[in-house]
């Protein structure tokens, strides 16, 4: 049985909730508070929430939580503290992705911004001006959640990872069947991947390909960060220029160019999109994020589908699998009322201290749980995705929130070889004084000295 509390559950039984909370602006009607006893258990592993209290003193109080998530887990948690507080409105405002970023930077400004905000960490210098300190000690986060480390700032966290989302190899089970390979052939390292790449590719007649083993059309910016950090080359200087131009990016280059000029296992030629070659079987296999999971669950259902941990260079644990981008627990207005904040930050704890805001997310985005007493949990290990990602999850790295010109130039370089004949010295020389210019204003710091196995560089 989940560690969620019997109190939680209890309360869960006896609710029917919702996508959203007050999505209407309209307040709840709201009631004085005189019972702290609501027969409730303490949950929480090290962060700990009990619910046998008052809130702001039991007098009616309503706040605010923007988000831009109609899936946010938080949507539902709100009506279950709620139910466990009646003085205690929280009204969620779901608003499209575009506006979110354009609107709450101005509100935050002011003191009637809402309390409660979801963050996305690319989004971090707009934002952060604004965040008050998590009321929660941040060794108990660190005893709690992985990837905390890198969101320590002058000794406070003002929000952390919750989810953690990085990259797998999707293949198509049926070319695979037709190839006569099993799951017994899913490849450790990346020539056994050659390999299977090699099995799973068709021609007609004339040589041309009519189904890759592996499209990588659309993705060359994702996959060669984690290649680079496998073998041990970060993507960041110490002084947080870009580390682009190096023999580490050249070899893995040319290890995907080869890959369609030497192995013909794919095709610059082969479509521009490999998502959609892949939902319509097309490829056998493809580097995907958590996303695509849902991609393919709503546009490709059709697809009988497995997921693999991305290979390696060998059968050894390297300095890191792959890179990964967390999505972000909420942010603290620090310009709102005393009163706002404290019943925020208690909203907070309630949510960090059980296990449902993490579940939810996780299945909902494709994302593993940062909480560490849901490494084993059934219901995130069902999830092919999660699955494959769980043995991997602490030996990912977070660069920090970086310019998009790292992804943007690195896609343009691969173009410039596969598609304009450019040679490979001249287009990473390229990519990298595009970077440097691009980045000259940035103010980006690397948090790459953040990971816990940092110190095993050579």
């Amino acid at each position: 049985m989940s560690k969620i509390t019997k109190g939680l559950l209890s309360i869960a039984s006896i609710l029917s909730l919702a996508a959203c909370s007050n999505t209407t602006g309209e307040a709840e009607e709201l009631v004085q508070d005189d019972n702290p006893d609501k027969g409730l258990e303490t949950f929480g592993e090290t962060i700990q929430y009990d619910p046998n209290k008052l809130v702001n003193e039991g007098e009616p109080i309503s706040i605010e939580y923007w988000t831009w998530g109609e899936t946010d887990p938080i949507n539902k948690l709100a009506e279950s503290y709620e139910e466990i507080y009646p003085n205690v409105d929280i009204e969620v405002s779901i608003q499209p992705w575009d506006d979110f970023w354009t609107k709450l930077p101005l509100s935050l400004k002011g003191e009637d911004g809402p309390a409660l905000f979801n963050i996305h960490n690319s989004q971090h210098d707009n934002i952060f001006p604004y965040l008050a300190p998590y009321d929660i000690p941040v060794e108990d986060l660190q005893a709690d959640f992985e990837s905390v480390d890198s969101h320590v700032i002058d000794g406070e966290v003002y929000y952390t990872d919750y989810l953690i989302n990085s990259g797998n190899i999707y293949y198509n089970k049926t070319l695979w069947e037709e190839a006569g390979l099993s799951e017994d052939d899913i490849p450790q390292t990346w020539d056994e991947f050659t390999e299977v790449a090699k099995q799973l590719t068709k021609y007609d007649e004339d040589g041309n390909i009519i189904q890759a083993g592996y499209n990588f059309n659309g993705d060359i910016s994702a996959i060669y960060e984690g290649l680079n950090y496998q073998k041990e080359e970060l993507l960041f200087n110490e002084d947080g220029t870009a580390n682009f131009d190096n023999s580490t990016t050249k070899e893995n280059f040319e290890y995907l160019t080869n890959l369609y000029e030497k192995e013909k296992v794919g095709s610059k030629d082969f479509g521009d999109d490999s998502s959609m070659s892949f939902g319509n079987a097309q490829t056998a296999m493809v580097y995907k994020w958590g996303w695509f999971l849902g991609e393919l669950n709503n546009n490709y259902s059709d697809i009988d589908f497995g997921v693999f941990a991305t290979p390696t260079p060998t059968e050894e644990v390297p300095f890191a699998y792959d890179r990964y981008n967390g999505e972000s627990t909420p942010g603290v207005n620090k310009n709102q009322s005393e009163e706002q904040q404290a019943v925020a930050q208690d909203f907070l704890k309630y949510i960090l201290a059980g296990e449902e805001y993490s579940v939810e997310g996780a299945l909902s985005l494709a994302s593993f749980p940062s909480k560490k007493s849901l490494v084993d949990n059934p219901d995130v290990l069902e999830n092919p995705v999660l699955k494959a990602l769980s043995p991997r999850v602490d030996r990912l790295i977070w660069p920090g929130p970086f310019p998009a010109t790292v992804e943007t130039t690195a896609t343009q370089v691969m173009e410039d070889i596969l598609y304009n004949g450019k040679d490979i010295d001249q287009a990473l020389s390229d990519g990298q004084e595009q970077m440097d210019k691009d980045m000259e204003n940035a103010e980006f710091n690397s948090l790459q000295s953040s990971y816990k196995f940092f110190d095993e560089l050579n």
